[in-house]
């Protein structure tokens, strides 16, 4: 049996440490997804040709970005660039990318069809959390899950534990203090300045989600 254990991150840093210590701990890099906001250009120019990525969320045709993100094998050499509608540019890896984009099915002019909130739906979270992950990514945090065998549960989720990490309940209610109700795939994406500004507003909280499925 597993749990899928899942994360959001306002850093993209402490989202990468957690994965690197994850895949040190056994957790296969097949297990492991991260989705991470580009919006800034951090990761790379976004490419517009086709992006293809495999059943396993590795990109097989167009950019990949592992070197860039410092990567070196494991799921952080496998990263490539996408388009999510209402997320806007994203670097992406691993099976919750691949269910997004359709399990290898690509995207004409970068652009993948899949939902990101299905995705989560899909993988055992609520609604309400799979909207507060994806308003999470679109403002410009990074989502990492991950498909542990129950024997590693613990220990995994003390990893998870020991990385700055959002609390899903606590910022779906700073959300909605704001007006917010719900993502909105129709939305316009966030600008570079937005994102910068929304990092810049959570970039000091420190909490823990340990959301388990």
């Amino acid at each position: 049996m597993t749990k899928t254990l899942t994360r959001l991150f306002d850093d993209y840093s402490d989202a990468k440490s957690a994965l690197n210590d994850l895949e040190r701990l056994g957790v296969p890099h097949d297990s492991i997804s991260i989705v991470a906001n580009n919006a800034d250009g951090a990761h790379g120019d976004h490419d517009t040709s086709l992006d293809d990525v495999n059943d396993r969320g590795d990109v097989s045709r167009g950019v990949s970005t592992g070197a860039a993100v410092g990567g070196v094998g494991g799921l952080l050499a496998g990263l490539g660039l996408l388009a999510i509608p209402g997320l806007g540019p994203i670097v992406a890896a691993g099976w919750l990318a691949s269910t997004v984009v359709g399990a290898g099915i690509g995207a004409a002019g970068g652009a993948a069809t899949g939902t990101i909130v299905g995705a989560l739906k899909d993988a055992g979270h609520t609604e309400d959390e799979a909207h507060v992950y994806s308003e999470g990514v679109r403002r410009g945090g990074t989502l990492l899950s991950a498909r542990v065998d129950d024997s590693l549960a613990t220990e995994a989720e003390a990893v998870l534990d020991r990385h700055r990490s959002v609390d899903a309940t606590t910022r779906g209610a700073a959300y909605r203090q704001d007006g917010w109700t719900r993502f909105d795939e129709a939305a316009p994406a966030y600008t570079r300045d937005e994102v910068v500004a929304e990092r810049g507003r959570y970039g000091s909280v420190s909490s823990t989600n340990s959301t388990t499925y």
